[in-house]
């Protein structure tokens, strides 16, 4: 597949890229694989610390509440019940680790699956290579409208780190910066187009 380069201002410049149908254009993309890394990258980010306080760690007296029969009512052990207000929880949530494994040739072709979702549906776009001397968060709204992406959810895939970019684009919420070499399932759907840069072409078609 074959996509025409834009420069900064929106124009056409003539040239074109070619995108490696091994990455691009496979014949079976697995939507069972993408789920799995998008579910296993969620996963990941959780933190886990959820706690609540079961009966044997509420604060309060041990002793036996009333009678065991002839109160007329429902039998309780002591304040902590977890009947009563102010008692523990039943089975509440502990500490645990949410991440699992997912073997790397599931994960490459998740992402080959959802890079090739997006050449399909044509949300991809390239332009060329750009910088800027200085962080400037109104040359990059200038870039985004004239891409005519003003409004869209957007990755923006860069060959190497550019902080100045990065900071340029950091304050817009719909706006996400990633490197060629970084790129996973999540960050492609997540996003409405994906705008990438000449030079990560390369890399992104020699993706293991």
């Amino acid at each position: 597949m074959e996509l025409a380069v834009y420069n900064i201002q929106g124009q056409d410049t003539g040239r074109k890229v070619t995108l490696n149908d091994e990455i691009f254009g496979i014949e079976n993309p697995s939507e069972h694989a993408v789920y799995l890394a998008v579910k296993q990258f969620l996963a990941n980010q959780r933190q886990g610390t959820h706690k609540a306080k079961e009966r044997s760690e509420v604060s309060g007296s041990t002793k036996k509440l009333g009678r065991q029969k002839g109160g007329g009512g429902a039998r309780h052990g002591d304040i902590n019940s977890p009947v009563l207000v102010g008692g523990g929880r039943v089975f509440g949530p502990r500490p645990r680790n949410y991440s699992f494994k997912l073997n790397k040739k599931v994960k490459n072709l998740a992402r080959r699956s959802a890079l090739t979702f997006k050449a399909q549906n044509n949300q991809i776009m390239v332009v060329e290579d750009f910088n800027f001397d200085a962080p400037k968060t109104k040359d990059f709204v200038n870039i985004v409208k004239n891409l005519k992406l003003d409004g869209q959810k957007f990755l923006l895939v860069l060959p190497s780190q550019n902080i100045n970019v990065f900071l340029s684009a950091r304050n817009l919420p719909l706006a996400n910066i990633v490197t060629a070499c970084d790129i996973n399932t999540y960050r492609v759907l997540d996003n409405k187009m994906m705008v990438v840069t000449e030079s990560s072409i390369d890399v992104l078609n020699n993706l293991n």
